[in-house]
Order: C-alpha cells, then structure tokens, then sequence
C-alpha cells in the first residue's frame, strides 16, 4: 500500500502525518517544492520523497506520487492531505473497501469550505452519486489507476480518476471524512 501525501510547506505537521499513516502502508510525500524543512522532515520520519524543485501544483503531485507508488509496484494507494485534517485511522477502513471489491473509494467531509465545491459536488452527485470529490482523501486499486494511465491530465483538482471510473461503471464505495481544523498556516 502507497500513501501520497502531496505537500507544501507542511513543516509543521508532515512528520505526524507521515508516522501515523506509516502503520497502513509506505509514506509518499510529494514534497511540491517547499521552502521549509518539509521533504527532510517527511524523509526523516521515514517517507519515500519526490521532491519538485519548484511548486507544480495539486494535480501535478498526485501524478508524480502515484507514478512512485506505480514503480514501486503497489496494490492499492491511498491519498492524504498533509496538513493533519484527515485522520490517517481512516486509511484503515478505506483498505477494507477496496479489499472488499470497490476500485476506489471517495472521501466524503462534513463540510465543505467554499461554495464552488457545493456546486461541483452537486453536479458529481447529480450525474454519478459521488458526494464530495474534491475531498482530498481517496483510495485506489493501482489496477484500476492503470486503466486510465494516469492520475490527471487536466488539472482536476485530483477528481480526474475517480470520475473517469464514476463514468465507466467501476465499483466505488464513500468513506464519511470528518475533516479536523488545519495545523499549521495554509
């Protein structure tokens, strides 16, 4: 199992992140071209780190961190966000879904904290059932990820994947994602 965990300037908060979600699987942190100690913390606490000289973004991350975990011929992978809203327990029961038969598994937060992801996840509901896929925590089976050959060619906002399998029929399960305030300064 991968986890990739995209992250910029995450000094404050990578090494728990990396430490708790070290326990389900291997750390893979997207260190996204950080000013901060962030890829040394992360490596330090035991991660496999890609490092980006320079900031290329969330979508960019995702791929770079999946396009590891591909290479280093895992299973499954699980996103996280770096910043210590997710609780990294959760990976747990996300292993479990996939295990059992979904391709992939969609966070689903209490809230949601600007209006255009109201829209967008309306939108997704509407025509696919999935609630929330903007929510930064998902699970993958690396089979299903190398149907599509990529994570995201478009910068979607780390949503390409999983409404490429909402639209081509593949199994998916919703996983409720209480989202803890953010450590750290955004």
């Amino acid at each position: 199992v991968g986890i990739v965990i995209p992250a910029l300037n995450e000094a404050a908060t990578i090494e728990a992140v990396v430490r708790q979600s070290a326990v389900f699987g291997t750390p893979i942190v997207v260190d996204d071209g950080s000013s901060d100690d962030t890829g040394h913390i992360a490596a330090a606490a035991g991660a496999v780190v890609v490092r980006h000289e320079r900031n290329s973004g969330y979508d960019l991350s995702l791929n770079s961190g999946f396009r590891r975990a591909a290479a280093l011929d895992f299973d499954m992978v699980v996103t996280i966000d770096a910043d210590g809203q997710h609780d990294p327990q959760l990976i747990k029961q996300c292993l479990e879904l996939l295990e059992n038969g979904a391709d992939f598994v969609v966070g689903v937060r209490h809230k949601r904290q600007r209006f255009a992801e109201y829209i967008f996840a309306f939108v997704t509901r509407t025509l696919y059932g999935l609630q929330d896929p903007l929510c930064g925590f998902k699970g993958y089976r690396m089979a299903f990820y190398h149907a599509l050959g990529h994570f995201d060619s478009y910068g979607s906002i780390g949503t390409e994947l999983a409404l490429f399998g909402a639209r081509n029929g593949y199994s998916f399960r919703q996983l409720p994602v209480f989202a803890r305030d953010r450590q750290g300064n955004t």
